[in-house]
């Protein structure tokens, strides 16, 4: 803890709650229990185990596999399922690790992303009891890799409009076409394919369903997306699916429509405000140690006018994000959490760590670019953040939705 005289009667104070340089100003987090914080340390050796590993991977654009799967391996990735077959982690616990690992490296934050929320949650809210046998433990303990099937090359964000069908062949369904942007799409592990039923005639003709298919089945093609400059420490694919032929059973039998998608799309919102509250930290992190320790004009940054007010105005930021996490983890504890609020935290929270990125790398200069640095790498893998699981505009669409009693979606 240290004290600098500002004015008579007046002083500063590092509050030091997450053993950090005292980013929780408003002590938003400490009073966790001690079985959440308990989580929350795990996922911080895991940080500082993998984190090197991750910086060389994101600057070569590699996708180190053997991080995702220790990630299950130190049972990190269960994201609050309420499942028995998985271990109990709160909304509260499952938003500290998913702060803390995105706060280490975004790539880890989008692996966590994958595989649990979206993937595992799948499997676990839908999935038949042999389904969940045979892959939900392999998955939530990383020896299997899972994505999540939704985005198409020409359907983003108007995804209920996906072309991929599914039609029935005797005993077999037959999937063919094309998925865009899936994390862990080609990874050698299981996919879970959403697509729309055409089976002339047949009940559930039209419906959109979920499929588990094995990435190796043939008419699987997964090839790895190039040319990015944002989450390069994981790979998302193209997918084609060129009559991929799986067994009757491969259908997720709990999935019925669209709205089950989106039912896992909901849930996985609030994990994005958590990972741009990560990110933020790290840059207001970044940006505070820097003021600290750069010597320029013969003082320290931190003691010009400037750099205060500008480290004030992303600590407002950042205190912000955290109040709407620890809020929104409340309501889910409670059952009281509706999408439309997510929504509201997911857009408000991306948005904010946008302008801290931007603010720490101004403030660092020209080192700002150096990865050695950290900034830079979250401020462009957070514009990914900002975009997926529904962009700023579907998020203000819906929660304009809710609170006027109107859509206006086309």
């Amino acid at each position: 803890m240290s004290t600098d005289a500002l004015f008579p009667g007046e002083a500063v104070t590092s509050y030091d709650v997450t053993g950090r340089l005292g980013s929780d100003y408003y002590e938003v987090f400490s009073d966790i229990d001690a079985e959440d914080r308990a989580h929350w340390e795990r996922a911080q050796a895991y940080v500082d185990e993998v984190g090197p590993t991750m910086l060389d991977a994101w600057d070569r654009a590699e996708y180190p596999l053997e991080a995702a799967h220790r990630m299950g391996e130190m049972d990190l990735v269960v994201d609050g399922i309420d499942h028995p077959s998985l271990t109990r982690m709160s909304p509260l616990a499952a938003g500290l690790v998913n702060m803390e690992i995105s706060r280490g490296d975004g790539s880890l934050g989008t692996i966590l992303a994958v595989q649990g929320g979206l993937a595992l949650r799948t499997l676990a809210l839908f999935g038949s009891l042999e389904q969940q046998d045979r892959w939900l433990v392999p998955l939530a303990d990383g020896s299997v890799l899972g994505s999540f099937a939704l985005t198409e090359p020409d359907h983003g964000s108007d995804s209920v409009s996906l072309e991929t069908v599914a039609r029935r062949d005797g005993e077999e369904w037959v999937l063919r076409g094309a998925k865009k942007w899936i994390g862990n799409g080609a990874s050698g592990g299981i996919t879970f394919v959403w697509a729309r039923v055409d089976d002339e005639g047949a009940e559930g003709h039209g419906s959109v369903r979920c499929f588990l298919v094995e990435q190796d089945t043939p008419g699987y093609q997964g090839s790895v997306i190039t040319g990015k400059v944002s989450l390069r420490g994981i790979h998302q694919a193209h997918i084609r699916l060129d009559d991929v032929r799986v067994p009757l059973d491969a259908v997720l039998p709990g999935t019925k429509s669209f709205r089950d998608a989106s039912t896992v799309l909901y849930a996985t919102r609030s994990g994005v405000a958590w990972s741009a509250l990560g990110h933020a930290t790290a840059c207001y992190e970044a940006a505070l140690t820097y003021a600290r320790t750069r010597i320029q004009f013969g003082k320290p940054l931190a003691k010009f006018q400037m750099v205060q007010e500008r480290l004030t105005h992303m600590l407002e930021d950042l205190t912000a994000m955290q109040l709407y996490c620890r809020r929104m983890a409340d309501m889910e504890e409670a059952g009281t959490l509706r999408p439309a609020q997510a929504s509201l935290a997911k857009f408000h929270n991306t948005r904010a760590a946008r302008r801290v990125a931007s603010s720490a790398r101004d403030l660092l200069g020209g080192n700002g670019i150096l990865l050695e640095n950290g900034v830079m790498q979250h401020m462009a893998d957070i514009e990914a953040i900002h975009t997926y699981e529904g962009t700023e505009s579907v998020q203000a669409l819906l929660i304009g939705r809710d609170i006027t009693g109107m859509s206006a979606f086309a």
